[in-house]
């Protein structure tokens, strides 16, 4: 496992990778080292202490999307934290175009679960792969932002951001 930070507009990013690619990002302000290592230590080791190489294409694109370069994330995934009806909704998810929103009840159509807007919700806020499958994309069916890992602004940030570099 290869672990790494990167401070961004929206604060630092705790960033995990592994061999077969990005496993977890996770939000400096709101969990620490220390709390993603502990859910990372569940996952199967392949043994040796991880490669930073893993972490430099991610490092990389997510500097491009904060600069407003970078519309699509082209990143290997490790899905190790995500199954099931969980890992359908993100893997949907990232059809939801940069600059857009969707949702939780469209999102739920979209992945073949009519009704199941709250399970969706809960996909959200299980997401391994923060801005990568672009979560903070789905909004209240109000169109209200709705929470984002306990920080709306952030959310609202990311929204308007990606609106105000779609077509440039």
């Amino acid at each position: 496992m290869a672990l790494g930070s990167l401070d961004t507009p929206i604060g630092r990013l705790q960033l995990a990778a592994t061999s077969q690619g990005l496993v977890r990002i996770g939000f400096g302000c709101m969990e620490t080292r220390e709390d993603m290592m502990a859910e990372l230590a569940e996952l199967p080791r392949t043994g040796g202490e991880g490669n930073p190489v893993w972490l430099e294409e991610p490092i990389t694109q997510l500097r491009e999307y904060f600069d407003g370069s970078r519309r699509w994330f082209d990143l290997a995934l490790d899905w190790h934290l995500s199954h099931g009806f969980y890992s359908q909704v993100l893997d949907t998810l990232m059809t939801v175009e940069y600059g857009t929103t969707v949702s939780y009840g469209e999102l739920a159509c979209m992945a073949g679960s009519p009704g199941a807007a709250r399970a969706v919700g809960t996909a959200m806020s299980t997401n391994p792969f923060p801005l990568v499958v672009p979560c903070h994309r789905v909004v209240r069916s109000d169109g209200s932002v709705g929470e984002y890992g306990g920080r709306p602004e952030v959310k609202t940030w990311l929204i308007d951001h990606e609106r105000a570099h779609r077509d440039s």
